[in-house]
């Protein structure tokens, strides 16, 4: 996990259905250049619900995309 990407998933077998919110919170992804990221995903017709900018009371840059679905999705910029 030091030198690739792990992503888990897992199944929840006593489960019929999920509402939105309640299969996960949110995935994050690392990428090179957030801000070459966001307007690819625009320019493919992405929904961007956060713009790139530094996290509150932190530097670290992120964005908010969402999925068809509904669900964000969690863009980092790479150190």
């Amino acid at each position: 996990e030091e030198s690739t990407t792990v992503l888990e998933l897992t199944y929840n077998w006593d489960t019929k259905a999920y509402e939105l919110g309640t299969a996960y919170g949110h995935i994050a992804l690392g990428v090179d250049d957030i801000y070459a990221a966001v307007e690819g995903i625009r320019a493919s017709g992405g929904k961007i619900v956060r713009e790139p900018g530094p996290m509150k009371h932190g530097s670290t840059v992120i964005a908010f995309i969402e999925d068809p679905d509904g669900y964000k999705v969690e863009l980092i910029q790479a150190a």
